[in-house]
C-alpha cells in the first residue's frame, strides 16, 4: 500500500461514522459559498447525499486497483453530464469537500491528510473530466415506459424503449428520472434483458420506503410516459474468457443482472454449468420464478435454488442465502456473480471467504431496494 492509499484509508476513518452529518456540511457549504449550484440538485437532497459518499468511499476504496479505479471514475464523469457540471464546478465541490472532512475530522487532521486529499480528488476530477469529455453520447436519453407489470405487492417489471440508440453489456446499471413526478431525482436501477433488436430493456423496481423514483415507476407511470435514463455503467459483466464453471446469487430486485447474464450465456454457452440461487422473504417475492423456470427447462446447463429467509414450509430451501450456497458446492473452481441489497451482498462475499473462493473470481453489485 502506497502513502498516499494509506492516509486516504486512515483519514476516512476519522470521518466515517459521521456520514450523514459530513454530507449535510458538504452540500451547505457548495450552496452557501454557490447559492446558482442549488438549481442543479433535487429538492430532497437525502438520496443524493448518500450518493455523493458513496462514490466517495467507492473512489478511496479502488485506490488500490488502478484499472478499476480508472474504470470506475470515467464512467462516474460520463454519468455526471446528467447532472451538466462544468469543470469550474469540479474545483467548487472538491473546495468544499476537504473543508467538510477537515471540520469533521477535526483536531486529527493533519497536513498530510489534507494534501493526500488534494492529490486524490486532482486525479479523481481529472479522470472524471477525461471521461465526460471522451463520452460522444448525449448526457441522457428520452426513453418510454412501452410496458408496466405489477409482479408483486411492491415490485414492479417497467420496459422501456429510448428514442434513440442506447448500448449497454448485459450486467451492467443505468441512473433513471422521472422527470414529469420528481424532476432532478436520478435512480440507479440495472437493465434485466440482454440487448434487443428493438433498443427496449426491463428495469425490476421495488418501491419501500421513501423511494421517490423507485415508488413513482411501480405505483404512478404508465404505458407512453417518457423518462430519461443516463449513460449505462458497472463491470458486473460476463468475462467470456473464463472456461469455469458460474454460480449466480441474487437477492431481491438483484436479479435483475442476473437475468441479463443468463441471457447473454444462452446465446453461445455450451459447456459452463450455471447454478442460480434466488434469495427473496417469502414466495410472493419470489417475483420472476416462472420465467427462470422457463429458461431453466430451455437450457440444461442451468439449475435453479430459489430460497426463502421468511416463509416456513413454503416448499424450498430456507434461510439466508448466503447460508443457502454454504449447504451446496464445493466453489472453489468457480467464477461468482453476486447482485442484491449491501447487507446481502457483505454477507455473501463472508461466506464465499470461508469457503475459499478467490475473490479474483467474484464479481458483485451491490444496491439499496428502496
Amino acid at each position: 500500500m502506497s502513502d498516499l492509499q494509506r492516509l486516504l484509508k486512515e483519514s476516512w476513518t476519522l470521518v466515517e461514522e459521521q456520514q450523514d452529518k459530513l454530507s449535510g456540511y458538504f452540500y451547505a457549504r457548495i450552496f452557501l459559498n454557490h447559492p446558482h449550484l442549488r438549481e442543479l440538485f433535487p429538492v430532497t437532497m437525502d438520496v443524493q447525499r448518500a450518493r455523493l459518499l458513496g462514490a466517495i468511499v467507492t473512489a478511496v476504496q479502488t485506490v488500490d486497483d488502478p484499472d478499476r479505479f480508472d474504470e470506475y471514475l470515467r464512467a462516474l464523469g460520463r454519468d455526471h453530464r446528467k447532472f451538466h457540471v462544468t469543470p469550474d464546478q469540479y474545483e467548487v465541490i472538491g473546495s468544499a469537500l476537504i473543508e467538510s472532512l477537515r471540520a469533521f475530522a477535526r483536531d486529527e487532521w493533519t497536513p498530510e491528510y489534507d494534501q493526500a486529499w488534494r492529490d486524490a480528488y486532482d486525479v479523481i476530477a481529472r479522470k472524471m473530466l477525461a471521461g465526460a469529455e471522451a463520452d460522444p453520447n448525449p448526457p441522457w436519453w428520452h426513453a418510454e415506459v412501452v410496458r408496466h407489470e405489477r409482479r408483486s405487492r411492491d415490485i414492479g417489471v417497467i420496459t422501456v424503449r429510448p428514442l434513440g440508440s442506447l448500448e449497454f453489456r448485459p450486467g451492467q446499471y443505468l441512473s433513471v428520472e422521472c422527470p414529469q413526478y420528481h424532476p432532478r431525482v436520478w435512480r440507479t436501477y440495472s437493465i434485466a434483458n440482454a440487448p434487443r433488436e428493438d433498443g427496449s430493456f426491463d428495469l425490476h423496481v421495488r418501491a419501500l420506503g421513501a423511494g421517490w423514483v423507485s415508488g413513482a415507476l411501480v405505483r404512478r407511470s404508465k404505458v407512453g410516459d417518457l423518462l430519461r435514463v443516463a449513460a449505462p455503467m458497472g463491470s458486473m459483466t460476463l468475462n467470456r474468457r473464463s472456461a469455469h464453471d458460474i454460480v449466480m446469487v441474487a437477492g431481491g430486485t438483484g436479479l435483475a443482472p442476473i437475468k441479463s447474464l443468463i441471457e447473454e450465456l444462452a446465446t453461445f454457452n455450451r459447456t459452463r454449468w450455471v447454478h442460480v440461487f434466488i434469495g427473496a422473504r417469502d414466495r410472493d417475492d419470489l417475483y420472476d420464478l416462472p420465467a427462470l423456470q422457463r429458461m431453466a427447462a430451455a437450457y440444461p446447463w442451468l439449475q435453479l435454488v430459489p430460497v426463502c429467509s421468511a416463509d416456513p414450509g413454503w416448499g424450498g430451501e430456507e434461510g439466508l442465502i448466503s447460508e443457502a450456497v454454504t449447504r451446496f458446492g464445493p466453489w472453489q473452481e468457480h467464477d461468482f456473480y453476486v447482485s442484491g441489497s449491501p447487507p446481502m451482498v457483505r454477507s455473501t462475499l463472508r461466506s464465499l471467504t470461508e469457503l475459499q473462493v478467490s475473490s479474483m473470481r467474484i464479481r458483485y453489485d451491490a444496491f439499496s431496494e428502496h
